[in-house]
């Protein structure tokens, strides 16, 4: 499983294991840099594995997206052409391939519907990772054409939840509005600045469901076309905010700044497809999700009050 020491991979494992696997093999970037193809093939030589799950990308928010542009389009092309290139050529069984919402062109149709996936380009601060995760797309559907590979690409939706990545230069809305919520009430400040102008919606999955959501689709599905794995409901940023203050106890107010992007205007999936053909639905709502999130990260040692 490549990332299986990352966010998403660790609650896959986890779930896994609850499966009942006992033979999970999880490569580290140092061991297997699947930048390097021979890295690839020998990793796929080690673990001779059954089923991959290729969940290893390089990720971030908006920030983490608009300084490394071109390290993104580069490393999770790459990574995904070698790596499937060197599964095709040790017959592996099946793959699942984690995609991205950020694939989805800037302006879709609400809610995004997976025969829209080109239907335009990607809002333009994650253009080139979203259209690299498109391009494994293609590939995954090529090699089933041409060579039998079998090997899907299911697109979950924004992910939260313990353990997230809570680093203010490369994390997510929620962790990094958790953290700087959570960094104010103990200093005892009254004002929070975020990006944009809490405008824009999101959808979010928390991470045990999208691990499960993945397993099911490992489980049931064998099919070329792409499938959403979300929660089908939407919220705006500023309303989210305020569902994190409420969280975390925070009680000022939410400074925000329109110079700063507010990334794709709507995102919310329907997500009839992987209900229909394997079964899936997401059951934590985003209140309690943003609960757990937050009763997890507040128990972690920090610096000190305030500390952001």
């Amino acid at each position: 499983m490549t990332g299986g020491a990352g966010f998403l991979g660790g609650f896959v494992v986890e779930a896994l294991r609850q499966r009942g696997a006992s033979e999970i093999f999880v490569p580290r970037s140092r061991d297997y840099n699947l930048v390097d193809r021979a890295a690839c093939a020998r990793l796929l030589a080690d673990a001779r594995p059954d089923l991959v799950f290729h969940l290893a990308a390089r990720v971030g928010g908006i920030g983490a997206n608009r300084d490394n542009p071109g390290l993104f389009v580069f490393e999770n092309s790459i990574m995904g052409l070698q790596l499937l290139e060197e599964i095709r050529l040790a017959k592996i069984p099946k793959t699942v391939i984690a995609g991205t919402i950020c694939a989805y062109p800037k302006f879709a149709p609400v809610p995004f519907r997976e025969d829209d996936l080109w239907n335009g380009y990607p809002e333009e601060t994650n253009a080139p990772y979203g259209v690299a995760k498109r391009l494994l797309l293609v590939q995954s559907q090529a090699y089933r054409e041409q060579y039998g590979v079998n090997s899907i690409v299911v697109f979950p939706v924004n992910l939260y939840g313990p353990r997230d990545n809570f680093d203010l230069r490369t994390s997510h809305v929620i962790p990094a509005i958790i953290r700087k919520c959570v960094a104010a009430r103990e200093a005892g400040r009254d004002e929070v600045a975020l990006w944009g102008d809490g405008s824009p919606t999101r959808e979010f999955i928390y991470v045990e469901d999208a691990a499960e959501g993945m397993l099911l689709a490992a489980e049931r599905y064998d099919a070329s076309e792409p499938v959403n794995l979300g929660t089908g409901h939407e919220i705006a940023i500023r309303d989210l905010a305020a569902l994190i203050a409420r969280s975390t106890g925070f009680t000022g107010r939410f400074v925000w700044d329109p110079s700063l992007p507010n990334g794709q205007p709507r995102r919310q999936l329907d997500v009839s497809r992987a209900r229909e053909r394997f079964g899936f639905v997401a059951k934590t709502s985003l209140t309690d999700g943003i609960d757990r999130t937050v009763a997890w990260y507040v128990a972690q040692p920090r610096q000190g009050p305030g500390k952001e």
